[in-house]
């Protein structure tokens, strides 16, 4: 098993991160993927690529923080270059739902982090809340040129991934789609191709059932693993099987 994105240097996993590694290694995953939000996110994940060797990461700006640093397309490849376990861009994106960051600065930002992705030639994590359009409409802005895309913690509408489809996108379930109210994405999820579909945790949020209430880590994987297979109508292993080879087509990290 792959988690695509979890965020191990916010607490209550960093400050047991022996444990949540260890626990996570016992239930069967064997990459990680810490996904940076912050340049002091981005601190604490170089420090950590190192732990283990099961551990990668990446460099971005979240949406939220995006009025907080003024980066360059530069600034993002200088950075995605300081350790060979710096395997993806984000997470980036628009969130119009909270509006932690002006809209204007959000687009900005998120046109840098799909620029550095171009030309370091590794995917973009993407976040998208209450932007479907704009998402879509900025990403398409570069469809010749290609772009490595993973929609991150994937919530949208079954139109929206239609667009997205057209992109080549790649689609992260979390443990959103065990949760009983969705089922208009488990739905969706149904109608994805096998080769387009990863996992997430998310961890510390988002814990899938019956794991809600508490907080998320990477061993929950297999809740989300498992609700995917009963979706698409296949057994848990072969969705393993599935999501692991997408993680490692799209991210180009296979072990020698």
């Amino acid at each position: 098993m792959i988690d695509s994105h979890c965020h191990l240097d916010h607490d209550p996993l960093f400050a047991n991160l022996n444990e949540v590694i260890n626990r996570a290694k016992i239930g069967g995953i064997k990459k990680l993927l810490t996904i940076c939000t912050s340049n002091q996110s981005f601190k604490n994940i170089q420090k950590i690529l190192d732990i283990d060797e099961i551990i990668y990461g990446t460099y971005g700006i979240h949406p939220h923080e995006a009025k907080n640093y003024k980066i360059t397309t530069n600034d993002i490849i200088e950075n995605i270059s300081k350790h060979p376990k710096l395997i993806g861009i984000g997470e980036t994106g628009l969130d119009f739902y909270y509006n932690n960051s002006q809209k204007n600065e959000q687009i900005e930002s998120f046109k840098k982090h799909i620029e550095a992705s171009l030309e370091a030639d590794v995917p973009i994590i993407v976040h998208s809340r209450n932007a479907e359009t704009e998402t879509f409409d900025i990403l398409n802005e570069y469809r010749d040129k290609k772009p490595k895309i993973l929609m991150h913690c994937f919530t949208g509408s079954y139109a929206f991934f239609k667009n997205m489809e057209k992109l080549n996108s790649y689609f992260s379930a979390s443990g959103i789609i065990t949760f009983k109210n969705s089922y208009d994405l488990q739905k969706t999820f149904s109608k994805i191709p096998n080769d387009k579909l990863l996992v997430e945790t998310d961890s510390p949020f988002l814990a899938p059932i019956p794991m809600r209430g508490k907080k998320n880590e990477p061993s929950f994987i297999k809740y989300t693993i498992n609700k995917l297979a009963e979706l698409k109508n296949v057994n848990a292993n072969e969705m393993i099987n599935f999501t692991s080879k997408n993680f490692e087509s799209l991210f180009l990290c296979n072990e020698n």
